[in-house]
C-alpha cells in the first residue's frame, strides 16, 4: 500500500507548490504596495524580476520532480 504524503517526492511536490504559492502571492502584494506607494517602473521592474526568477525556479523543481518520477517508474 502506498503511504500519500510521506515520502520524498510527495514532500518535494508540496514544497513546488508552496513555492509557487508564495511566489505569486509575493508578486501580487508587492505591485499592490508599489502602487500604492508610487514606486518607480524600474523598481517595479526589479520585483517582477524576482518574481520571475521564483517562478523560474519553481518550474525547474517540478521538472526535476517529474523526471525523478519517470526514473523510478523504470525501476520497477
Amino acid at each position: 500500500m502506498a503511504q500519500h504524503g510521506h515520502t520524498n517526492q510527495a514532500r518535494a511536490g508540496q514544497r513546488a507548490a508552496l513555492l509557487m504559492a508564495g511566489v505569486g502571492v509575493f508578486w501580487v502584494l508587492v505591485t499592490l504596495i508599489g502602487d500604492q506607494y508610487g514606486w518607480s517602473v524600474r523598481t517595479r521592474v526589479l520585483f517582477d524580476l524576482a518574481a520571475l526568477a521564483g517562478f523560474g525556479f519553481a518550474l525547474w523543481q517540478t521538472f526535476q520532480l517529474w523526471r525523478a518520477r519517470q526514473n523510478d517508474k523504470g525501476d520497477q
